[in-house]
Parts: C-alpha cells; structure tokens; sequence
C-alpha cells in the first residue's frame, strides 16, 4: 500500500538560533582569554606561565578526544540529542561561570577542562540536530550555521570594543567578563535546548547499542572517505595556523604594519564574508558539486597566504584578501559537515562529526602549533621574519591538499547530492517540530 508523506516545514529559525547561542559560547572566551592569563596578578592577570596557557589551550583538543568515545557514544545511542545538549550545556556554563572567580591555575585548568568535555561534542550533535530537521540539507545547512558566525560577531566584537575603552589594570581585569557571558550564554542555551525538536538516539540495524565511534571508524576504510579524512587533517593545520601566524603579521611593523587596535576588526572581515558565503553555500553546492567546492575552500587558503608571502607589505591587498577566509570556511568546513550527514549511516552520525572534529579542533591545532610556531621562531632573525618562506608552507600545503582531493576523492553515484542521500521517510518519520 502507498502512503503519502506530507513533510513537515523544517524548523530552520530555532535551529539558527541554536546555531548562534552555541557560538556566543565559544566566541565570548577564546579571543580574550590568553591575554588575561597572561597578564601578570599586579596587572589584574591570572600570571600564568606559558606552560600553564599551553595546557588550557589545550582543553579543546583533549575533549575533542575524549567526545568521540564517549559524549558522540552517548548522543547516537543513549539520549536524545536536545537532551544531552541541555545536560552539557547547565553543567559546562557552571563550569566556564565558575571560571570568573578562579584564579589558580589547578582549579582554573580543571573548570576548563570540565567546560571543554561537554561543550566540544555539542558542536557535532548541533550538527546532528540541524541535518536530522531539515529537509534538504545542501540549500538549508548554509543558512542554519550562518547562525554560529553571527554568534561568534555578537559575542566576540562588542567585548573588544568595550575593553578597548579601559587601560591597565581595569581593562585586564574586566576581561574576567567573558566567563559570565559565555557562562550565561551556555545556561540559555542549555534551557531553550529542551525546546528543540526531539532527536531520538538511533539503533542499529540489529537493534544493538555498539560503538558508534568504532562503527563510524571502520568506514575510514572506504577510500573516498580516507582521502576526506587526510585532507581534513592538512586543511585543519592550515586553518589553525592562520589563527596562530595572522595576529603577529598584522601587527609586524616591518609587514602588513596594521595599527593594534584594528587587528581584530581586519581579522573579523573574513567573518563577515563567511556569514555572506554560507548564505550562497547551497546554491554553489547545487552547482559545483561536493569535489569542486571543498576544492574552492582549500584553494581560498592558497590564494591567501599566498598574497601574504609575496605582497606582505600591501596593506590594501591584505585587507581585501581576508574576504577568503569565507570562502575557506564555508566552502570546505561546512561542505564536509554535510557530506559527513549524507555519507555515514544514520545511527552514527554524531560520532563521525566527532570524528572529523578531532581534526578540525584537536589534532589540527595541535600540529599547528608544534609546525608553524618553532617554523616562525627558525626563519626570525633579529626581530625581523622572514614572512615569504613562512607563508609559502601553508600555501604549499594547500595546493597538495586540493591535488589530493581532485585526483583521489571520488565519492559513489549514491552520494551525489545531500538532498538524495536523506533518509527515506517510509523509514525514518519526519519528526515535527
């Protein structure tokens, strides 16, 4: 007997919503938190060593471990994801809000730490949700996660400004703010998680638990997820150190020579780009392909350091050229996570986002600073960089990465778009928001 299936409309503005409260978390601390640590306790700092900032800075890649074989576990298998995001999110917004009053670095690593194991695999189980809900992920995934950019702009920008206004000691001191707001933040989060639309955990076949993450990683196997996998990880270091090198040539008088105060505001030119091509991110989709996209997005890496380590001195193209990072992000960050959706079965899902995830927030930002900072600290002589040779690694590395992922990805006919590959509703109901 035939049945017809009316779907239900996708509840694309609650899941933008979740989309920009997950990332005010995020993008209310990690800007402001070095040089509050820092800062020496007479300046308001916490004083901490480098060792001690090492280790914090850390949280996010030792998390990004631990989630895949737990929290993803639990999210697959265990608990609905809603659910498990109010439960990480309560517990780790009292963690990063207990985070303002700490100030030794045991009792500040640890809140950390805490913070850092539940709020990591929220980041992939957002994911989940979204993709569960919508009903054609390659037109809607762009607009929903446009969401996290937003947040990140909303959290991260008006704190600059406003400590910009303070010096000394009241303006290190006042950076203590952002544990309260990426703390508040969370515990909203954490309540309005309970209204998302329920996402049920997903059985095997055979009805069994099983270890999602074991599951999700045997399907490394496939060649073409392989190559996704190892392009990831180059692209994930070169992504990282961006992050790590940018600051410092910006500000490099003997370079790009940008005043300090408009370094961040430069910097967050790529963000806005980004919000403008996630919104376009569907439409190239349909009209480029998964390949030639994510393509794109490593070549945007090239062209950008490549305009750094030739042009280092040319203000204007350096401003212009930070519009790319959109294009990075979106064309080759976002795609992954929708390919990931269409690829993986369903009941593994949050576990395989966790398992790319490693490498976009933990072991590529790992061996991007073990690469790039001794790389810097070898080719600086007498306070002077030599930005050409520096530069030409992460561009270099980006056209191999692109080389491989023309001439090696070749994902099956069955994965030609992600609207395709969606779960059959005579299978899967539509869940109503």
């Amino acid at each position: 007997m035939n049945t017809t299936h009316t779907a239900a409309p996708a509840p694309t503005f609650r899941l933008w919503l979740m989309m920009v409260l997950e990332f005010v978390i995020w993008g209310a601390w990690l800007p402001l938190i070095w040089g509050y640590m820092g800062a020496s306790r007479e300046d308001g700092g916490l004083g901490f060593t480098g060792a001690q900032i090492a280790w914090v800075g850390s949280a996010f890649a030792i998390a990004s471990i631990v989630g895949i074989f737990f929290s993803s576990q639990f999210a697959d298998r265990t608990f609905s994801a809603e659910k498990f995001m109010a439960f990480s999110h309560l517990v780790g917004g009292l963690a990063i809000l207990g985070m303002f009053w700490a100030k030794d670095f045991p009792l500040f690593f640890a809140l950390m730490l805490v913070h850092s194991l539940l709020y990591v695999p929220t980041i992939s189980v957002a994911n989940s949700i979204a993709f569960t809900h919508m009903q054609n992920a390659e037109k809607e995934f762009g607009l929903v996660r446009m969401g996290g950019t937003i947040g990140w702009i909303l959290a991260a920008w008006p704190l600059f400004f406003l400590l910009e206004g303070k010096t000394g000691v009241a303006a290190t001191t006042a950076k203590a703010n952002i544990f309260l707001v990426a703390g508040i933040a969370s515990l909203i989060l954490a309540a309005y998680s309970l209204s998302l639309p329920h996402t049920p955990p997903k059985r095997t076949a055979t009805g069994d638990g099983g270890l999602a993450w074991l599951k999700a990683a045997k399907d490394l196997g496939k060649p073409f997820l392989l190559v996704l996998f190892v392009v990831t990880f180059i692209d994930s270091v070169i992504h990282n150190g961006y992050f790590l090198l940018a600051g410092n040539f910006l500000g490099d008088a003997k370079a790009a020579a940008i005043p300090q105060k408009w370094i961040m505001p430069v910097m967050s030119i790529g963000q806005v780009a980004e919000i403008a091509t996630m919104a376009v991110l569907g439409a190239v989709l349909a009209r480029l392909g998964w390949k030639t996209t994510m393509i794109l997005g490593i070549l945007g890496h090239a062209a950008r350091f490549a305009v750094f380590a030739f042009m280092p001195q040319n203000q204007l193209m350096i401003i212009v050229v930070q519009v790319l990072h959109g294009v990075c992000y979106a064309f080759f960050f976002a795609t992954l996570y929708i390919f990931i959706d269409a690829a993986f079965p369903k009941d593994v899902r949050s576990s395989a986002q966790s398992l790319f995830n490693l490498l976009v927030l933990g072991l590529g930002d790992l061996a991007a600073k073990w690469l790039f900072i001794p790389l810097q600290e070898r080719l600086t002589a007498d306070g002077v960089t030599d930005y050409r040779q520096l530069f030409l690694v992460p561009t270099f590395m980006a056209l191999a990465a692109a080389v491989l992922l023309a001439i090696a990805f070749w994902p099956p006919g069955s994965l030609t778009s992600a609207a395709e590959t969606r779960d059959d509703p005579e299978t899967e109901p539509q869940l109503v928001a």
